[in-house]
Protein backbone atom coordinates (compact mmCIF):
# COMPACT_ATOMS: atom_id res chain seq x y z
CA UNK A 1 0.00 0.00 0.00
CA UNK A 2 2.90 2.18 0.63
CA UNK A 3 4.64 2.06 -3.03
CA UNK A 4 1.04 2.74 -4.10
CA UNK A 5 0.80 5.79 -1.99
CA UNK A 6 4.13 6.68 -3.19
CA UNK A 7 3.45 6.46 -6.90
CA UNK A 8 0.64 8.96 -6.68
CA UNK A 9 2.01 11.64 -4.29
CA UNK A 10 5.42 12.24 -6.19
CA UNK A 11 4.10 13.57 -9.45
CA UNK A 12 2.06 16.40 -7.23
CA UNK A 13 5.50 17.35 -5.48
CA UNK A 14 7.33 20.28 -7.48
CA UNK A 15 10.73 20.47 -6.60
CA UNK A 16 12.65 23.59 -7.75
CA UNK A 17 16.36 22.61 -8.75
CA UNK A 18 19.57 24.83 -7.11
CA UNK A 19 20.13 28.06 -9.26
CA UNK A 20 21.87 27.44 -12.87
CA UNK A 21 24.87 29.68 -10.99
CA UNK A 22 25.20 26.56 -8.11
CA UNK A 23 25.17 23.90 -10.88
CA UNK A 24 27.61 25.55 -12.89
CA UNK A 25 29.97 25.65 -9.77
CA UNK A 26 28.91 22.02 -8.96
CA UNK A 27 29.67 20.62 -12.85
CA UNK A 28 31.95 20.79 -15.84
CA UNK A 29 29.17 21.35 -17.82
CA UNK A 30 28.50 24.93 -19.90
CA UNK A 31 24.97 26.65 -19.06
CA UNK A 32 23.46 25.96 -22.70
CA UNK A 33 24.43 21.79 -22.03
CA UNK A 34 22.74 22.09 -18.19
CA UNK A 35 19.73 23.74 -19.68
CA UNK A 36 19.52 21.17 -22.24
CA UNK A 37 19.68 18.60 -19.83
CA UNK A 38 17.10 19.95 -17.42
CA UNK A 39 14.76 20.15 -21.26
CA UNK A 40 14.99 16.44 -21.06
CA UNK A 41 15.07 15.63 -17.39
CA UNK A 42 11.66 17.67 -16.96
CA UNK A 43 10.48 16.08 -20.25
CA UNK A 44 10.66 12.53 -18.79
CA UNK A 45 9.93 13.48 -14.93
CA UNK A 46 7.43 16.70 -15.01
CA UNK A 47 7.78 16.60 -10.95
CA UNK A 48 11.30 17.37 -10.91
CA UNK A 49 11.68 14.12 -9.41
CA UNK A 50 12.55 10.53 -10.19
CA UNK A 51 11.74 7.57 -7.98
CA UNK A 52 13.37 4.23 -8.56
CA UNK A 53 10.70 2.70 -10.53
CA UNK A 54 10.16 5.64 -13.01
CA UNK A 55 14.71 5.82 -13.75
CA UNK A 56 14.26 2.14 -14.06
CA UNK A 57 11.68 2.06 -16.87
CA UNK A 58 13.47 5.06 -18.07
CA UNK A 59 16.84 3.01 -18.32
CA UNK A 60 15.31 0.00 -19.87
CA UNK A 61 14.58 2.14 -23.16
CA UNK A 62 18.52 1.89 -23.79
CA UNK A 63 18.63 -2.25 -23.69
CA UNK A 64 15.19 -3.32 -24.82
CA UNK A 65 16.73 -6.86 -25.75
CA UNK A 66 17.59 -7.50 -21.61
CA UNK A 67 16.34 -6.85 -18.10
CA UNK A 68 18.31 -3.96 -17.13
CA UNK A 69 16.24 -3.14 -13.82
CA UNK A 70 18.88 -4.85 -10.96
CA UNK A 71 21.55 -2.55 -13.25
CA UNK A 72 19.29 0.58 -13.35
CA UNK A 73 18.84 -0.23 -9.04
CA UNK A 74 22.43 0.21 -8.81
CA UNK A 75 22.95 3.26 -10.77
CA UNK A 76 20.14 4.90 -8.80
CA UNK A 77 21.71 4.28 -5.99
CA UNK A 78 24.76 5.67 -7.33
CA UNK A 79 23.15 8.93 -8.52
CA UNK A 80 21.22 8.97 -5.29
CA UNK A 81 24.44 10.76 -3.23
CA UNK A 82 21.81 11.75 -0.27
CA UNK A 83 20.40 8.69 -0.23
CA UNK A 84 16.63 9.75 0.05
CA UNK A 85 15.40 7.61 -2.48
CA UNK A 86 14.74 10.11 -4.95
CA UNK A 87 17.00 11.46 -7.75
CA UNK A 88 16.33 15.36 -8.63
CA UNK A 89 18.00 17.23 -11.16
CA UNK A 90 21.23 18.44 -9.19
CA UNK A 91 21.87 14.45 -8.04
CA UNK A 92 21.60 13.39 -12.30
CA UNK A 93 23.59 16.36 -13.66
CA UNK A 94 26.74 16.36 -10.74
CA UNK A 95 26.72 12.58 -11.14
CA UNK A 96 26.60 12.72 -14.82
CA UNK A 97 29.26 15.43 -14.73
CA UNK A 98 31.65 13.24 -12.73
CA UNK A 99 31.17 10.47 -14.89
CA UNK A 100 31.85 12.35 -18.19
CA UNK A 101 34.00 15.47 -17.38
CA UNK A 102 34.84 14.08 -14.01
CA UNK A 103 38.61 13.68 -12.81
CA UNK A 104 40.06 10.04 -12.64
CA UNK A 105 39.64 10.15 -9.14
CA UNK A 106 36.21 11.26 -8.94
CA UNK A 107 34.87 8.70 -11.65
CA UNK A 108 36.92 5.94 -9.79
CA UNK A 109 35.17 6.62 -6.67
CA UNK A 110 31.76 7.10 -8.22
CA UNK A 111 32.22 3.62 -9.50
CA UNK A 112 33.52 2.53 -6.36
CA UNK A 113 30.25 3.50 -4.97
CA UNK A 114 28.05 1.80 -7.81
CA UNK A 115 30.66 -1.80 -6.50
CA UNK A 116 30.16 -1.55 -3.56
CA UNK A 117 26.44 -2.90 -3.22
CA UNK A 118 26.16 -2.74 0.52
CA UNK A 119 27.92 0.34 1.22
CA UNK A 120 30.42 -0.99 3.27
CA UNK A 121 33.48 0.69 2.25
CA UNK A 122 34.86 -2.67 0.52
CA UNK A 123 34.09 -4.02 -3.02
CA UNK A 124 33.96 -7.84 -2.42
CA UNK A 125 33.49 -10.78 -4.83
CA UNK A 126 30.33 -10.59 -3.71
CA UNK A 127 29.24 -6.95 -4.71
CA UNK A 128 30.60 -7.96 -7.46
CA UNK A 129 29.39 -10.86 -8.99
CA UNK A 130 25.86 -8.67 -7.77
CA UNK A 131 27.00 -6.02 -10.30
CA UNK A 132 27.99 -8.87 -13.31
CA UNK A 133 25.06 -10.16 -13.19
CA UNK A 134 22.99 -7.58 -13.34
CA UNK A 135 25.05 -6.30 -16.45
CA UNK A 136 25.12 -9.65 -18.22
CA UNK A 137 20.93 -9.58 -17.44
CA UNK A 138 21.09 -5.96 -19.17
CA UNK A 139 23.17 -6.98 -22.22
CA UNK A 140 20.66 -9.58 -22.82
CA UNK A 141 20.66 -13.62 -24.29
CA UNK A 142 21.30 -12.34 -27.95
CA UNK A 143 25.43 -11.64 -26.94
CA UNK A 144 27.43 -13.20 -29.52
CA UNK A 145 29.16 -15.82 -28.64
CA UNK A 146 26.33 -16.94 -26.19
CA UNK A 147 27.53 -17.04 -22.84
CA UNK A 148 26.62 -19.31 -20.35
CA UNK A 149 25.36 -18.80 -16.76
CA UNK A 150 28.88 -18.83 -15.56
CA UNK A 151 30.08 -16.02 -17.04
CA UNK A 152 29.68 -13.59 -14.55
CA UNK A 153 31.01 -15.73 -11.70
CA UNK A 154 34.47 -16.17 -14.38
CA UNK A 155 34.32 -12.71 -14.80
CA UNK A 156 34.44 -11.92 -10.78
CA UNK A 157 37.15 -14.62 -10.66
CA UNK A 158 39.23 -13.28 -13.84
CA UNK A 159 38.87 -9.56 -12.11
CA UNK A 160 39.90 -10.33 -7.94
CA UNK A 161 42.99 -12.24 -9.81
Amino acid sequence: ADSGDADVELPSIRHQPEGLEQLLARTKFTKSELQSLYRGFKNECPSGLVDEETFTLIYSRFFPQGDASSYAHFLFDAFDADRNGVLCFQDFAVGLSVLLRGTEQQKLRWTFDLYDVNKDGCVTKEDMLEIMKAIYAMMGRCTEPALGTSAPAQHVELFFQ
